[in-house]
């Protein structure tokens, strides 16, 4: 709770003629000499001889002043005391202004605190009035250390105080629906905003983009979008923060269409696209796959003569990688190279990272030696994709050297330095080392996480020790560790390896009580169908295949392989499993579900399973209405990067 009426704080003491000195040496009729023998009185009495009358003012009051602003650009909050101090004592004048001068130093300072402490000392100890200038002041420090709930407290018990009667304007409706949107009260926020025109204040484009802002982060993003067409019947002129928040929440709504429309808005209105704008629609376009597109962008983006920085690049880096297309990655940061950038270690510890998953082991190391060669110090980031990528190419002493050589630079290694190492271990079949490193993290007072946990039970089960595992497992449930798919789904391949498969099925139950975080993927479902495969009970595994499809899973190729095999091997008489992945085919594109279907089909041809004519035309058909749609939004974008 903010302490609304504070108390006086305490002076330092300062020697205040050596504080003084420096300001006043030029003018000796306003600082006479006196004796330290002479100290009954506070020095200051003997300071100023010509003494004034409260509430007048003369020369020696800008001195003061001065001084005021000399100690808070310096941040010298207490010989501010002594300056307000002696000020007091000598019934100088005290200007709001000044006070305005010292918000601003302990909102720089992060001092909120004593911003709110020095206005309620304002109006009592020092007679200045308080008006909206100096509240709005304190106001903006409150606000920019994030403290929104106190923002309100103090809004809400200065506007209702009668004894200050401070009227809030348009910067004071700013900042409070700012405080009330980052605190999710965007209803209130819209309610107030409502409010101003009836105050006689005109919401300006700040106001404008606060709200939209807090609609955006509330998915309200149409409620946010029509503010915009609001603007411009009001007259106010959007500015390019407005555009960029709404393409931003478009983009990550997945909506590049009306996203591609505001930028030609914005070319309509004058307003020129900016970095940030840029670094958008680059990072949307990588999000659904679209890199010539934001390839595209990049170089329209150069046209305009906006510099891409690193955000530009990183973004489109990490877009390539996260495509499977780490090695195009590196011809961005190639080019990104030529026009004088430098990749910074986020960016090679993603490609590096990127390579070494794609198996291009050789290609990571030389871009690796070219980092170094660059003089680009490599961090915990690098160093651990470094360790990665050797880990999944099972040179596991070479890993151990790098993370020795890790450790003597000075870089901590983290938990996904570890995991990378107990994986690797796991992979060539020593787990005993792979438990040492486990072992080794605790020494090292690094935390184990649900992914170093679900290794371990992972790698455990996989070797056969199933009992290991589970005090594995209990240790996580009394840590209160997070479970995880792959907690869950390593628990019941190593309960279904032991022919233990209907613990596994209870376990499988759990996780379909639990958070859609933690719902069963197709891996699990694919676990426990080969499982009811080896026993031979297909009805069972029919079963959880229509668990599978109501929970919204695709089939996979795996899936496909388990049922064909069972159809093959444990029915009599045999089948080939045609009927059955027909059927599987009709039931996904009854739900809508064409990409899943179209995989099916696949299988089915693979296996030379050839599709019902109607399921042929059923599949076609809805393919064909897929791509006209993504015709249309390729043309959307089309039109934005030529």
């Amino acid at each position: 709770m903010i302490q609304l009426m504070p108390k006086c704080s305490s002076f330092p003491t300062h020697s205040l003629r050596t504080t003084l000195y420096p300001y006043f040496s030029q003018n000796l009729t306003l600082f006479p000499t006196f004796s330290s023998s002479s100290h009954q009185s506070h020095p200051s009495s003997e300071i100023f001889k010509s003494a004034t009358k409260m509430g007048s003012y003369n020369l020696g009051d800008l001195s003061f002043y001065s001084l005021i602003e000399n100690h808070a650009a310096s941040l010298d909050f207490g010989s501010l005391e002594e300056v307000l101090h002696l000020m007091k004592h000598q019934r100088r004048v005290f200007m709001e202004k000044n006070f305005i001068v010292m918000f601003k130093a302990y909102g720089k300072a992060h001092l909120p605190e004593k911003a709110l402490d020095l206005f309620h000392r304002m109006g009592g100890e020092f007679q200045c009035k308080q008006t909206v200038k100096s509240f709005n002041s304190v106001l903006n420090v409150i606000v920019q250390e994030g403290l929104f709930d106190r923002a309100l407290e103090f809004y809400n018990h200065v506007i209702a105080s009668k004894t200050l009667n401070i009227h809030p304007n348009a910067l004071t409706f700013n900042l409070v629906i700012k405080a009330m949107c980052r605190l999710g009260l965007v209803d209130e926020a819209v309610e107030l905003f409502r409010d101003i025109p009836v105050r006689n204040f005109a919401p300006d484009a700040y106001t404008y983009s606060t709200l939209m802002h807090g609609l955006c982060k509330e998915g309200r993003v149409d409620e946010a979008v029509s503010l915009l067409d609001e603007m411009h019947v009001e007259g106010t002129f959007p500015n390019t923060v407005a555009f960029n928040v709404l393409i931003g929440a478009l983009c990550k709504k997945g909506d590049l269409a009306r996203a591609a429309k505001l930028v030609d808005n914005m070319f309509l209105k004058g307003c020129v696209p900016n970095e940030v704008t840029y670094n958008t629609l680059v990072h949307g376009l990588c999000l659904k796959g679209k890199l010539e597109k934001a390839v595209n962008l990049l170089n329209r983006m150069v046209l305009n003569k906006c510099v891409p920085n690193d955000v530009t690049y990183g973004t489109l880096i990490n877009g390539f990688v996260k495509q499977g297309r780490a090695s195009d990655g590196a011809r961005v940061l190639v080019s990104l190279e030529e026009r004088g950038h430098r990749g910074n270690e986020y960016v090679y510890s993603s490609l590096i990272s990127g390579l070494c998953k794609e198996g291009k082991f050789n290609q990571a190391m030389e871009l690796w030696k070219k980092m170094l060669g660059k003089g680009c110090k490599p961090n915990t980031v690098v160093y651990s994709a470094l360790i990665d990528g050797l880990c999944r190419e099972g040179k596991l002493n070479e890993a151990r050297e790098v993370l020795s050589e890790m450790k003597n630079r000075g870089y901590l290694p983290n938990s996904f330095t570890y995991s990378s190492l107990m994986r690797g271990y796991f992979k060539v079949g020593d787990s005993h080392k792979a438990i040492l490193v486990w072992k080794e993290m605790a020494n090292n007072n690094c935390n184990h996480n649900e992914v170093c946990y679900s290794i371990l039970i992972n790698g455990l089960c996989k070797d056969g020790k199933l009992m290991e595992a589970l005090m594995v497992w209990k240790q996580m449930l009394s840590r209160g560790i997070k479970l995880d798919v792959v907690a869950y789904s390593s628990m019941i391949h190593g309960l279904c390896t032991a022919n233990l498969v209907e613990q596994g099925l209870k376990l499988f139950n759990q996780m379909l009580c639990q958070g859609p975080e933690v719902q069963p993927d197709v891996i699990t479902y694919n676990i426990l169908l080969n499982a009811f495969c080896i026993q031979k009970n297909i009805s069972r595994g029919v079963d959880i295949l229509n668990i599978m499809l109501d929970q919204g899973i695709d089939p996979d190729f795996i899936t496909c392989d388990i049922f064909l095999k069972n159809l093959r091997e444990n029915v009599n008489p045999p089948q080939d499993g045609r009927e059955f992945l027909d059927e599987l085919v009709v039931r996904l594109v009854k739900r809508q579900r064409t990409i899943g279907a179209s995989k099916i089909i696949e299988v089915m041809l693979h296996k030379f399973l050839l599709p019902k004519a109607s399921t042929w035309a059923m599949i076609v058909q809805q393919l064909s209405k897929s791509k006209n749609v993504q015709k249309a939004i390729s043309e959307c974008w089309s039109r934005l990067s030529c």
